[in-house]
């Protein structure tokens, strides 16, 4: 099984707007971001550690302008932190192995998918296509998808 950590040389490419959101805690513009309306099927991995974060068939349209999920793909690589911030009590999303700072998670999510919302911020994130899950080291992951490919093709 493949191990992730935070990875020094990935921190030395982040943009500034990528350290900014990971290493200070900020968040990105809404509307203004890489992943908040991309619909290509793929993995959301952490841009610091590699590790996977969220699946796209859990991504929805939450009109808010940030990419936002239902639920993590692995629940082990996520950590929720109670966020006293900004006048209001919200919970942080970061990631376990990078301890990169992802987002926040709120309970407006759609009801008939748990109702939670992993609002997540795409300088966070970097995706990788279906297409290049085995080429990029996340073949594991590719079943998920023909599972999903399978049910589309259910439902068509």
């Amino acid at each position: 099984m493949k191990t992730y950590q935070k990875n020094p040389e990935a921190l030395s490419r982040l943009t500034p707007e990528q350290f900014r959101v990971t290493q200070r805690d900020g968040t990105e513009r809404p509307f203004a971001n890489d992943y908040w309306d991309n619909k290509e099927p793929g993995l959301y991995v952490d841009v610091v550690s590699g590790e996977p974060l969220f699946a796209s068939f859990d991504k929805f349209e939450s009109g808010t302008g940030w990419p936002s999920f239902t639920k993590p793909i692995d629940a082990a690589n996520i950590i929720e932190n109670v966020d006293s911030t900004h006048g209001m009590t919200r919970t942080e999303v970061r990631s376990k192995h990078g301890n990169s700072h992802l987002g926040h998670l709120f309970p407006d999510g759609p009801r008939d998918q748990g109702g939670l919302r992993y609002c997540m911020n795409s300088a966070s994130l970097r995706f990788v296509h279906r297409d290049k899950l085995e080429h990029e080291g996340y073949g594991d992951y590719k079943r998920l998808f023909s599972k999903q490919d399978a049910q589309h093709d259910c439902n068509v």
